[in-house]
């Protein structure tokens, strides 16, 4: 059996579809399964069991891509089934084009032609994400199982070894590491970004404990991971001199990550480290981090979680009020 999964265009969302591929692979044993993602996501697959291989979907964020989506096509003529996670139109088209017998997916923007096994979500029974997610590879109404499988990552260690070396970083390759890892960063919005300061804050008590801190983040937030770098001095900064999977292999030596509402959230969950995650605009009763030693740290107001990328109040109270002390009582 050939399965295309159509992958989702955010880093955690596609670490949580993990959890949609071990059901696939439990249900189907020995089924090729093949992951159609754009940039942002690729390199993901292949760092997760159960995924065979991996094709580039070479179209914009946003963009339709006709002509791009049907050369696509052409590489899945002869798959049996699609399942699409992207709840988009255009996310659809590319099952479409490859004349894919059995195409999965939840209803939404008047898929109704492009889909043929078209699930009627439940938010009640079904509200998470990851729950959505797997509940496309069972039947309608199926429940899932218990406990279900939780996303994991596999750690190129040969190329760990090599990163460390090309960044000059010093740290024992096993459990012992002290290393705190910072991820500052949020893609979606400032809404879901603890400040700097705070930041800060929290990275000198680790110095101060004799730990190491390295700072994670995109080129995009190389200028935050410099403010928290001039503000406590001694910090490793990472940010925009790694790739993701260079980030996913770096991150495997963390005792402990800190960090925002990201997808490098679900990075850490998936590397099964000790997570305490930061949330501001958004809820973890969403999304939350999928890890086993996890501390979720959140201001209850009335305005939050807004789910708005940029605070409508302009104050960000959600974030600005969760003091410093609360991450550092949980370091400790």
């Amino acid at each position: 059996m050939k399965i295309l999964l159509v992958a989702p265009s955010w880093v955690g969302d596609m670490v949580m579809a993990h959890t949609l591929v071990q059901v696939l692979v439990e249900r189907h044993p020995g089924a090729h399964i093949h992951a159609l993602a754009p940039a942002a996501t690729v390199a993901l697959a292949g760092r997760m069991h159960g995924i065979d291989a991996a094709s580039l979907l070479d179209v914009g964020h946003g963009e339709v891509g006709w002509t791009r989506r049907r050369e696509a096509a052409g590489r899945f003529r002869g798959f049996d089934a699609a399942y699409v996670l992207p709840n988009s139109l255009k996310s659809a088209l590319v099952p479409l084009f490859a004349r894919i017998p059995k195409r999965i997916g939840w209803s939404g923007e008047a898929r109704y032609l492009l889909l043929n096994d078209r699930r009627t979500l439940d938010t009640r029974r079904l509200p998470l994400m990851v729950e959505r997610f797997m509940a496309l590879g069972l039947e309608p109404g199926e429940s899932l199982p218990e406990p279900y499988p939780r996303p994991r990552l596999v750690v190129d260690e040969d190329n760990r070894t090599a990163v460390c070396h090309r960044l000059g970083l010093d740290v024992r390759q096993d459990a012992s590491s002290d290393v705190v890892a910072l991820c500052p960063g949020a893609e979606f919005g400032p809404a879901k970004r603890w400040s700097a300061a705070h930041y800060a804050e929290v990275a000198g008590f680790a110095l101060t404990a004799g730990d190491d801190v390295w700072l994670f983040g995109s080129p995009g937030e190389a200028a935050v991971c410099a403010e928290i770098e001039c503000l406590a001095p001694g910090v490793t900064n990472l940010a925009g001199r790694t790739s993701l999977l260079d980030a996913i292999d770096l991150m495997s030596l963390a005792r402990t990550v800190v960090c925002n509402d990201s997808g490098l959230m679900h990075v850490a969950c998936a590397l099964e480290r000790k997570v305490v995650a930061v949330y501001g605009s958004t809820s973890p009763g969403f999304t939350p981090p999928l890890g086993e030693d996890v501390v979720v740290l959140r201001e209850s107001l009335d305005c939050s979680p807004c789910f708005e990328r940029e605070c409508p109040l302009g104050h960000m109270n959600c974030l600005n009020s969760l003091a410093p002390k609360r991450v550092i009582e949980a370091l400790s």
